[in-house]
C-alpha cells in the first residue's frame, strides 16, 4: 500500500482561534451574528519581547493592512488603527491544535499536531472511504473554512513533500494541492529552501551561495554540502523525495480495530445515534471474530458539527465480542454525551484487543451462567461506578492468610498464585485477635474459648492445619521462627457459630500457648 500523507497548514491559527472566541462571546451575550465579522477584521496577538510589546501572530486581514509578527504594537496601531489585539496564549493554542488533530480523526485514525502550527494526517488506505484523496482534502478544507480557520491542505507520498507544498505551493480552485504518486521531485523543485524545514542559518548560507530553490540542490554533488552544512540538507532532501523514510508518531496509537459511520446531515436524536452505535458494534465484533480476538476497552467518539468531540470509553473484565453485552455498556455512557448542535460522524475503536478463541455455544438445555455472568456484572458495575471501585481478591504467594490475597480492580484481576485447597472463612479479620482458650495438649482443639468477654463452648472441631512462617521473608529469624507456627482449627460452638482459631507456636511443656481468633465461617 502506497503511503499518502496530508499536511495541514494553519498559518493564522492563533488569531483564528481568537476570532472564534470573540464570535462565541457575541453569541452568548445575545448580539446579532452579523454585528461584527471577526474573520474580516484585523486581529493580532501580542507578547512582551525585547523590552516592549510586539505582535506574535496576525490574521490575513491584518497582514494585508501591513501588520506582521514581530512588529512593535505602537507601530502596528499606527498602520492599522482598527487592529484588535489580545494577549498571546501559546499553551492554549497548543491544546486547541491537539484537539483539532483529534477532530481530524474523522478522516483517519492516524493524526498528530505539528510543531509549526499544522497537523499531520496519514490517509494511507483511508481515502477511498471519502471518494478518493482529492474528495477527502476538499471536504477537509471546506469544513475547516466553516469552522473559521484559514488553512492550506496538501497531500503527497512523503511528509516532507506534503509539508512544503502546503506552505509554499499555490493551491487550486478548491484550496488544496495534491502531489501525484512519484511526483515529489517535480513538486518540490520550484519551492524555496525553507520548504525543506531547514534551520534559518542553513537557508541563509545556501542563499549566499546563490541557491534559493530546492531544485537547484538536486543536481549538486552532496559531499561539498555535507562538509559545509552537515547532514541536515541531504537528510531533509532524501526524506522529502522518499529516498529515506521519515518516521512520524501519532498523537494516539491507532486502534487495531476501528469503524466509523457518517451521517448525510447532522443528527442529535439519541435513538439515531444509538442505532449507529449498534451498527458499528456489529461491524467491530465481526472483525474481532475473524481475528480471533476480544475487546477489553472500547472508545466511542462523536464528531460534532461545531468541530468539538464527545468521548466515552468502556472496559471489560474479560475479552468480549458480543454486540449485545457491549451495547448495554455503551448505552449507559451514551446517556451522558451531549450531541451539541448535531453529530456528523460516529467512530468506534477497540483500544485494546486480546486473543479470544472460539467457544462452545450454550444450548437451551445447557444454560449459561457462572463465570460469564459474573464477568458481565463486573463490566456493568465497573463502567457505571468506576473500574477502581469494583474490587476483587487476587491470590498472593504467601502462607499467612492475612497476606494471602489483596484487593485489586475486579476488571484487572489476574490470578498470580494458586488458591489454598483448604477451607477458608468468608469473613477474615484484619488481624488475628487474641482469645483465652482451654484445650487439651498437645494437638487437641480447644473445648472452650472466650472472645470479647463472651464464653463459647466448643461443640465440634476440625484440625489442625499447620501454616509455617515465610522463611524467605524473614531469614534473620530462622532460629526463632518456630514460635510463629500456626495450628488452625475450624470450630463450631454450642450456639451454631463457626470460627477459625489458631494456636501460635508448637506446644511446649511449661509454656502457656497463645490462641487467636482469625475469622468466621457462614
Amino acid at each position: 500500500m502506497t503511503r499518502r500523507v496530508v499536511s495541514l497548514s494553519l498559518p493564522s491559527f492563533a488569531t483564528d482561534r481568537l476570532g472564534r472566541r470573540l464570535a462565541a462571546a457575541d453569541r452568548r451575550s445575545g448580539k446579532a451574528a452579523a454585528t461584527i465579522d471577526w474573520r474580516s477584521r484585523p486581529l493580532a496577538t501580542v507578547t512582551a519581547r525585547n523590552g516592549g510589546l510586539r505582535l506574535a501572530a496576525v490574521n490575513r486581514a491584518a497582514a494585508v493592512a501591513g501588520a506582521a509578527p514581530g512588529l512593535p504594537l505602537a507601530d502596528s496601531r499606527a498602520l492599522v488603527p482598527s487592529l484588535f489585539t489580545a494577549d498571546d496564549d501559546p499553551a492554549g493554542d497548543r491544546r486547541a491544535l491537539e484537539k483539532l488533530a483529534e477532530w481530524c480523526g474523522r478522516y483517519t485514525p492516524w493524526t498528530a499536531a505539528d510543531e509549526t502550527a499544522g497537523i499531520w494526517l496519514d490517509v494511507s488506505g483511508c481515502a477511498h472511504l471519502f471518494g478518493g484523496e482529492r474528495a477527502l482534502l476538499v471536504d477537509l478544507a471546506a469544513r475547516l473554512g466553516r469552522l473559521g480557520l484559514d488553512a492550506a491542505v496538501a497531500g503527497a507520498d512523503t511528509p516532507g513533500a506534503a509539508w512544503a507544498v502546503a506552505r509554499f505551493a499555490a493551491a487550486d480552485e478548491d484550496g488544496i494541492a495534491v502531489v501525484p504518486a512519484g511526483g515529489a521531485a517535480d513538486a518540490l523543485a520550484p519551492l524555496p529552501m525553507a520548504g525543506l524545514r531547514l534551520p534559518a542559518a542553513v537557508v541563509e548560507g545556501l542563499a549566499r551561495m546563490g541557491l534559493r530553490r530546492i531544485g537547484e540542490l538536486m543536481a549538486l554533488p552532496r559531499a561539498p554540502l555535507v562538509r559545509r552544512f552537515g547532514d541536515i540538507i541531504v537528510e531533509r532532501l532524501d526524506q522529502a523525495l522518499g529516498r529515506v523514510r521519515e518516521p512520524l508518531s501519532p498523537s494516539r496509537p491507532p486502534a487495531p480495530v476501528r469503524a466509523h459511520l457518517s451521517f448525510t446531515e447532522p443528527v442529535a436524536a439519541a435513538d439515531v445515534i444509538a442505532a449507529a452505535v449498534r451498527r458499528l458494534l456489529e461491524t467491530v465484533c465481526g472483525q474481532l471474530a475473524k481475528a480471533h480476538q476480544g475487546a477489553r476497552r472500547l472508545d466511542l467518539v462523536l464528531y460534532r458539527v461545531d468541530g468539538t468531540l464527545a468521548r466515552a470509553a468502556v472496559g471489560t473484565s474479560r475479552p468480549v465480542r458480543e454486540p449485545d453485552h457491549l451495547e448495554r455498556l455503551l448505552r449507559e455512557k451514551l446517556a451522558g454525551l451531549d450531541a451539541g448542535f448535531g453529530v456528523e460522524v460516529v467512530a468506534l475503536a477497540v483500544a485494546e484487543a486480546v486473543p479470544l478463541l472460539p467457544a462452545q455455544i450454550a444450548t437451551e438445555t445447557a444454560p449459561r451462567g457462572g463465570d460469564d455472568d459474573v464477568a458481565r456484572l463486573i463490566d456493568r458495575l465497573g463502567n457505571r461506578l468506576g473500574a477502581d471501585r469494583v474490587v476483587g481478591l487476587e491470590p498472593v504467594a504467601s502462607h499467612l492468610p492475612e497476606r494471602a490475597c489483596r484487593e485489586v480492580a475486579a476488571a484487572a484481576r489476574k490470578p498470580s498464585a494458586p488458591l489454598p485447597d483448604k477451607p477458608r472463612p468468608v469473613h477474615l479479620l484484619p488481624w488475628p485477635e487474641p482469645i483465652e482458650a482451654i484445650a487439651p495438649v498437645p494437638d487437641s482443639p480447644p473445648v472452650m474459648f472466650r472472645w470479647r468477654r463472651r464464653a463459647h463452648r466448643v461443640a465440634r472441631a476440625d484440625g489442625p492445619e499447620r501454616i509455617c512462617p515465610e522463611w524467605w521473608r524473614e531469614t534473620g529469624e530462622i532460629d526463632t521462627g518456630d514460635k510463629r507456627l500456626r495450628d488452625y482449627y475450624r470450630i463450631e460452638d454450642s450456639d451454631g457459630g463457626r470460627f477459625w482459631l489458631f494456636r501460635e507456636g508448637p506446644y511446649r511443656a511449661g509454656a502457656r500457648p497463645r490462641w487467636y481468633l482469625h475469622g468466621f465461617f457462614p
